[in-house]
């Protein structure tokens, strides 16, 4: 009960929002201009979009009606065309628009393929460590999320997942790169993970959010190239990363025109449809920004392996893995990450996630790592990191 009134037990078992919660270790502190806050807690840009792009969201605004109003509930046309023709071209395969949907953000693209896929009672196999938001939409559901832990390489093991499937299961999710681990799956194993998927009979829902900063050249799997691949594959992704659109919530989902008739209900009670100057902006970005975005991937690696020589020159700790925006790190003090994160912040002002926000409550590898998120830190600050990290006494 609150206030009287009756709450839902499966929303009240979920843990809070984690961003928000490292947020308020912040409360009462201040830091001096010489040794300013190291924020490398979250996983967005902190910088507006280019220019010309909101040049061209404000151009929309002033001049197209329509920008202010409803559009589709599963996107613009040719938003979802663009989309379409992004993923054929750049995975070898065939999207077609009408196997696009956009949403609001990528979280919501998950919450609509996993509200189409099972119900109250059913399974969900997530890797560990795993994306936050995913196991909290899950728990608020009713839906068990299965653990699947990852290797010593933050890779998971098919065979291992094989093992998990239940008469309950409903889909295996992959997050590449993952968030938080920052680790590129292979392609091989991605396609291990489609067969065992589609022999099954359950979905594999892949959320490629920060597909833009994968350090390999090429298709990072070859899924849409298969046959009947929609029969299988939920593929997310998200706009926000890559055009710096994060308060704008544009993402998409590619899936099958027959699962499209499902998520429509579920976008439709709650959204109606994404914002259109949102959409405006995303497919501006597609048309323009190519090589400013290539720019930006290499700014991305860049801080990724500065990260990975800062961080690796510390007596004790270890980057177990890194890629687009993260490193997830092993610490050597003797403490749970879950007190070495606010002491992290008090002692050394540097605010970053605790491993326990992204493991199960009774899986010990959680205490023992951290999630740094360097994507909004350059150079300098990378080096200052490890130099504040150095003196953390233990």
């Amino acid at each position: 009960m609150i206030d009287g009134a009756p709450l839902n037990p499966a929303l009240a078992a979920a843990f809070p929002p984690p961003v928000m919660e490292a947020r308020r270790w912040l409360a009462g502190l201040s830091f001096p201009p010489g040794r300013p806050l190291i924020n490398v807690s979250q996983a967005a840009p902190v910088d507006p979009p280019p220019l010309a792009l909101r040049q061209a969201m404000a151009d929309a605004a002033l001049n197209r009606p329509n920008a202010h109003l409803y559009g589709p509930v599963l996107g613009n046309p040719d938003l979802r065309a663009a989309v379409a023709g992004e993923f054929s071209r750049s995975y070898g395969g065939t999207v077609e628009p009408g196997q696009v949907a956009i949403t609001q953000g990528c979280n919501q693209a998950f919450c609509a393929a996993i509200t189409t896929l099972a119900q109250a009672g059913d399974e969900v196999i997530l890797p560990t460590p795993w994306y936050f938001n995913h196991k909290m939409w899950l728990d608020m559901q009713g839906i068990r999320a299965v653990p699947l832990p990852c290797g010593d390489d933050l890779l998971p093991d098919p065979d291992r997942a094989a093992g998990l499937i239940g008469p309950r299961c409903r889909a295996i999710v992959l997050v590449t790169p993952n968030n938080p681990s920052g680790a590129e799956y292979p392609a091989d194993l991605v396609r291990r993970f489609f067969d065992l998927a589609q022999d099954r009979g359950i979905a594999l829902i892949l959320d490629e959010t920060y597909r833009d900063f994968d350090s390999r050249s090429g298709a990072p799997h070859d899924l849409l190239a298969r046959p009947d691949w929609d029969r299988t594959v939920i593929q997310l992704y998200s706009f926000s990363k890559a055009y710096r659109l994060t308060g704008h919530r544009v993402g998409a989902l590619i899936a099958s025109e027959s699962r499209m008739a499902q998520v429509e209900k579920f976008l439709d009670t709650v959204a109606i449809s994404t914002s259109q100057l949102g959409q405006i902006g995303a497919l501006w970005g597609m048309e323009n920004l190519r090589d400013w975005l290539a720019g930006e991937r290499a700014g991305i690696l860049s801080r990724r392996d500065a990260t990975v020589a800062a961080l690796s020159s510390l007596p004790g700790w270890r980057v177990k893995s890194a890629g687009a925006y993260f490193a997830w790190v092993q610490h050597p003090l003797a403490e749970s990450s879950a007190i070495l994160a606010p002491r992290m912040v008090r002692d050394i002002g540097v605010l970053a996630l605790p491993g326990t926000m992204f493991m199960p409550s009774d899986d010990p590898e959680g205490a023992r790592h951290l999630r740094i998120a360097f994507a909004n830190v350059d150079a300098g600050g990378i080096a200052q990191l490890a130099e504040r990290l150095r003196g953390l006494g233990g």
